[in-house]
């Protein structure tokens, strides 16, 4: 969730600090601060809103270049424990240690009795200022030793960047489980919580490993583990550029990246084919995987479940197998059934989904096969999972996901295709022209977003509701999940998801005059029923927004907005409806004058529970 940043180099840091946290702006947060050397104490700075703010706190203190520090930590604040003050904001200084910290301690409260007990008071409400006291309570010059022995008594979910006073120029860090990547460069050593801190610096880095200490120097970055012993860190390549993570003239990130869905999924598609079959090769992942594969489970949240929801329909129609998906916050809890012989497939963006990481876990502890789909190498999902389909869909830095949702069905409906061939559910041929459909999108996703200034009109009509009621069957209802989720983050307008045949159980009692009604029908087989259920709506006067395929008949009597979709099969239908949907809410938020990029209360990577 929180954004940190820290770098100890040869240029001023402040500079670097400030950079990197408005980088790190879009995975949402309600304060920043930074902490630096200046002529031998450490100084810190920090307040309630944008960076922007912070930054001008920063400039107001006109500290000759001469006199700025080579090295410093910065971060972005989510509140959770206590409320949004710049007493709360990082960093946190307790008598020599200023420390920035993501995660939830657990135990604070444990820990804070016994810090009071021995006069060490704290001034904020946070679980981060239990975590200096403590650190400082135990410092006594050796800052490894001290660390060792607070993460003895910390429990909780964590990544800290610490700072101590008596040794300028020097940084540790240390996680276990809230992500952090670092980089040395020609400028210095840097580490943060995400990639996009670091491109400009160096496309190599490495994902600090959990219970690691990592000490960054000017001059060079050491790993540890807990024992004292040097690891030797796994470097990774990022293949793209920060241009890739600027808005490149579009007004926001989130109407760049849903125009950008062509190219991810091209770089999903087209490097999994080889003589027109799916192919894992390059993905290390053997056909030997789906053998004795008897159920099939999978566990994301939010959109990753939706996306979740598509891939079911296509695994279970084409390998006549059991398929769940779970919501991975309640999959652990629940005692799930799973052995040797169950695949088990998690979804994240960020690969640092903290409810879906400890379901992948729990899920290997049984004895399942795992395989993870997740867009960020090296991240934690990654790591922990037997197999990886990674997405390529590069940097996804608005909330609301776009380009990596239809990036993951893709790479669900290739999975779909390689297991049903390599376990002959599937023949070639049928393969192969499952494949060609499959590319077929990526023109027809083109061709969707022309339709771009239309959506914008009708979102209009939008605006001033309350409410809204996404509709359909089959494949449509599993992508009316996704479209109600998607409005209710950015527009904040209140909506649901129904299966359209549930209308008459229930649901009907909510549907007024002029409520608006989106209803998709790009299922051939059930789109008779669609219509059926979509003048049920329209006779209780709904405002009915009506997605079919191009070529299907429609009375305009039973529709206000009618949007057509380039013909397409129906399998393959919520690629180019998910695309209408993307732009629905996007313009609906626009015209309601919201933050797009960056709604309230929602954070791009959720890495606590």
């Amino acid at each position: 969730m929180c954004g940190i940043i820290g770098f100890t180099g040869y240029t001023e840091a402040k500079k670097v600090l400030i950079d990197g946290l408005t980088a790190l702006e879009y995975r949402g947060y309600d304060s920043a601060g930074i902490a630096f050397y200046q002529q031998g104490s450490i100084k810190t700075i920090k307040t309630t809103g944008k960076v922007s703010i912070l930054a001008d706190k920063v400039a107001a203190l006109k500290i000759p270049d001469e006199e700025g520090s080579s090295c410093g930590i910065g971060h972005t604040r989510w509140a959770t424990h206590g409320g949004v003050t710049d007493t709360n904001a990082h960093p946190h200084t307790a008598g020599k240690v200023t420390l920035i910290h993501n995660g939830i301690i657990e135990n604070y409260r444990e820990l804070e009795i016994r810090l009071k007990e021995k006069g060490r008071t704290p001034v904020s409400q946070t679980d981060t200022e239990i975590a200096a006291l403590l650190l400082d309570s135990l410092y006594e010059g050796d800052a490894l030793k001290a660390i060792r022995q607070a993460v003895e008594l910390i429990e909780g979910a964590y990544a800290f960047c610490i700072i101590f006073a008596d040794q300028p120029e020097v940084i540790y860090s240390l996680r276990n489980s809230s992500p952090l990547v670092a980089c040395h460069a020609k400028e210095g050593s840097i580490i943060a919580s995400d990639m996009v801190a670091l491109i400009d610096y160096s496309k190599d880095y490495f994902v600090v490993p959990e219970m690691h200490v990592v000490t960054l120097t000017k001059k060079k970055i050491t790993l540890t583990d807990l024992d004292g012993n040097q690891v030797c860190p796994r470097m990774l390549h990022v293949n793209w550029d920060m241009t890739a993570a600027k808005k490149g003239g579009y007004p926001h990130f989130m109407l760049k990246e849903i125009h950008e869905q062509p190219d991810s999924l091209r770089n999903t598609i087209l490097p999994r084919i080889q003589n027109k079959l799916p192919d894992f090769t390059a993905d290390n992942i053997p056909d030997s995987l789906f053998d004795g594969i008897t159920r099939i489970v999978i566990t994301a949240c939010g959109t990753a479940m939706h996306a979740g929801l598509i891939g079911r329909a296509m695994l279970e129609k084409l390998l006549r197998l059991p398929v769940t998906v779970e919501v991975a916050s309640e999959f652990r809890y629940q005692d799930p059934i799973i052995d040797k012989n169950t695949l088990v497939i998690t979804i994240s963006q960020s690969g640092e989904t903290a409810d879906t990481l400890a379901a992948l876990k729990l899920s290997r502890e049984r004895g399942a096969s795992t395989l993870s789909i997740v867009n960020v190498k090296g991240s934690s999902i990654a790591r922990e999972s037997d197999y990886v389909l990674y997405t390529h869909a590069g940097p996804e830095i608005a909330v609301a996901s776009t380009k990596a949702y239809t990036a993951q069905l893709a790479c669900l409906y290739l999975l779909a295709f390689r297991f049903g061939f390599a376990t002959g559910k599937l023949e070639k041929k049928v393969c192969m022209d499952e494949m060609q459909q499959l590319l077929s999108i990526i023109p027809a996703v083109e061709e969707t977003l022309a339709q771009d200034k239309v959506i914008e009109e009708i979102s209009k009509q939008l605006t001033e509701k309350e409410d809204l009621f996404f509709i359909g069957r089959g494949l449509d209802y599993a992508l009316s999940c996704e479209g109600s989720i998607k409005l209710k983050e950015i527009s904040y307008i209140h909506s649901e998801a129904y299966a359209a045949g549930e209308l008459k159980h229930g649901t009907l009692s909510l549907v007024t005059e002029g409520v608006p009604v989106v209803a998709l029908a790009t299922q051939q087989k059930v789109y008779s029923k669609m219509i059926s259920n979509i003048r049920e709506v329209k006779a209780r006067n709904a405002f009915v927004i009506l997605i079919t395929i191009e070529g299907q008949e429609a009375e305009p009597s039973i529709y206000d907005y009618h949007i057509a979709l380039p013909e397409i099969k129906d399998d393959y239908a919520p690629f180019l409806a998910a695309v209408i949907l993307q732009l629905l809410a996007y313009y609906t938020s626009l015209h309601r004058g919201l933050n797009v990029d960056q709604p309230r209360n929602l954070a791009k990577s959720v890495t606590v529970e």
